[in-house]
């Protein structure tokens, strides 16, 4: 059951962050400049050909293969672990937005050559890396992992 509950989480997040890309891309078609929502908050066009926030870019033909790769032998280990370990509706939330996630960024590499980031959040001028909807779902997916671990129930070690 929470094995389910995982993988329609992952198609979910999947979805929306695929289905957001080409609405973007179009919003940006021509070299539009950034497009400002609130006095917080713009929408930009970013590739990110790095990891986490532009870590470790290159503009080598290989880096989205291996990063696409990279991500995609983690989210199968995450997948593994949802379908072997997780019997807690928590943990299964957890596994899925990040499964969801790592797929939807991997894909955007080999499509993309980068990952499509385009949210910007900004205060007194300081501007948050540009990010996206799987970003958000990876992020929210390790906080959930990391609450259950620091204030879960303790387990009894087998």
């Amino acid at each position: 059951m929470m094995q389910r509950l995982g993988l329609a989480i992952a198609t979910v997040v999947f979805a929306a962050d695929q289905i957001s890309k080409p609405w973007i891309l179009s919003v940006f078609e021509g070299g539009a400049r950034p497009v400002e929502v609130t006095s917080f908050f713009n929408l930009v066009l970013v590739y990110n050909r790095g990891v986490s926030f532009g870590l470790f870019s290159n503009d080598s033909t290989s880096g989205p293969f291996i990063l696409a790769g990279l991500a995609v032998a983690i989210a199968l280990g995450i997948w593994w672990f949802l379908l072997r370990k997780a019997g807690a509706r928590l943990m299964a939330i957890a596994c899925g937005l990040i499964i969801g996630g790592a797929f939807g960024n991997a894909l955007d590499r080999l499509l993309y050559g980068g990952v499509v980031d385009f949210l910007d959040f900004h205060v007194a001028g300081y501007h948050w890396p540009a990010f996206n909807i799987a970003d958000c779902a990876i992020v929210v997916g390790a906080v959930l992992i990391a609450a259950d671990g620091l204030f879960g129930k303790a387990k009894p070690l087998t």
